[in-house]
């Protein structure tokens, strides 16, 4: 299939590029590159696989044209970055992901696969709870990714045929790493600090999930016979992957040697966003889709591949892989607006030889 990845040069999606290419599809990816100089490593000079740079709010409906599908990633991508300006969360990750839909549909793109959350569950409890369970937003971000999904139901027709992934709290590593999702925040304060710091009580329960197996289960999803995933949500959340939050710390506790569990002002406060999900309903109705991860096998991985580098404590909780805080630097800098959009071209742009503003269309918007 030809396909075009939103976000493709974020965490989630530069993970999913390698792994639709392996696969055998052509894939297409756009992106804002607001974080094209996060990473443990630079970003390779030149061009990478086909890609745009693009504003998900201006996206020209003749830019769907030719595609079998699209994988829409692009979002301000957590509760903190949603809750920077609910306006902006609204305009991007609603108002704008819709209109992208709208368009696929018009420009005869038959698959739209949205990465939805289980966020959306909001406080659900120490319940497992399957997709009909009731939605229970707490923040923009979540109420954000309820919205689409309705709007898109209501798009899904005999030649437009959109699904719901609503994704675990992803972990792993990443060519774009980052620092704000909970596995991998406290094996950085592990290492970093020398203590897996708290900053609730840890007795909210989350799904984890690694980036890997969440880009197996877009290609699933791709790959799957129209009428078992059409206008249907899944759960994308492993069998007994469920977690506390201070057992996940535990766990980072026992595999980086000399660190300890602390909370922040003693006890921390809990945290209202608790859910436990049910991800039954994908495997069952896919059983091609297996994932491979678990959070302690995680929790080794990136342990090992911080434990090479020489990060310290402001490195890994800085701009570079702390996304709220890249895109604040970027304003602060006069690189972005306060409507987060790129004032004129990229810090690399300037500097990579063949990145020119004629590579790309439109202006930008985050996409990660």
């Amino acid at each position: 299939m030809r396909v075009l990845v939103t976000g493709h040069d974020g965490y989630v999606g530069t993970v999913l590029m390698a792994v639709l290419e392996k696969a055998g599809h052509e894939a297409v990816g756009v992106d804002t590159f607001f974080f094209e100089t996060c990473g443990l490593r630079a970003r390779p000079q030149g061009r990478g696989p086909a890609e745009w740079r693009a504003d998900l709010r201006d996206i020209p409906l003749n830019t769907l044209a030719g595609f079998d599908a699209v994988l829409h990633l692009a979002a301000l991508s957590n509760d903190p970055l949603g809750d920077l300006d609910p306006e902006l969360t609204h305009a991007i990750n609603q108002r704008a992901s819709v209109r992208l839909a709208s368009y696929a549909k018009t420009a005869g793109v038959s698959r739209f696969v949205f990465a939805s959350s289980c966020s959306l569950y909001g406080s659900a409890g120490a319940e497992r709870v399957a997709e009909d369970a009731p939605l229970k937003p707490l923040t923009p971000y979540g109420t954000s990714k309820v919205a689409v999904e309705t709007a898109l139901s209501c798009l899904a027709d005999d030649s437009f045929s959109p699904t719901f992934l609503r994704a675990a709290t992803a972990y792993g590593m990443s060519p774009k790493l980052r620092g704000d999702v909970v596995v991998n925040n406290l094996v950085g304060s592990a290492l970093t600090r020398g203590e897996v710091r708290l900053l609730s009580d840890g007795r909210s329960w989350r799904p984890l999930l690694h980036v890997e197996d969440m880009s197996r289960a877009f290609l699933s999803v791709l790959e799957a016979p129209r009428h078992l995933v059409h206008a249907q949500a899944f759960n994308v959340a492993p069998a007994g992957e469920n977690y506390q939050i201070r057992d996940v710390a535990e766990m980072v506790a026992e595999c980086v040697p000399g660190c300890r569990v602390t909370f922040a002002g003693g006890s921390g406060e809990a945290d209202p966003r608790s859910y436990r999900v049910d991800g039954g309903k994908l495997t069952s109705t896919l059983p091609s889709f297996r994932p491979r991860w678990t959070v302690p096998e995680g929790i080794r991985q990136v342990f090992s591949a911080l434990s090479r580098t020489d990060l310290t404590e402001r490195d890994f909780f800085g701009p570079r892989f702390i996304r709220l805080e890249h895109l604040r630097m970027l304003v602060k800098e006069g690189l972005v607006g306060e409507d987060l959009r790129w004032n004129g071209r990229s810090r690399l742009d300037a500097t990579v030889p063949g990145r020119g503003n004629a590579d790309w269309i439109g202006a930008s918007a985050p996409m990660m």
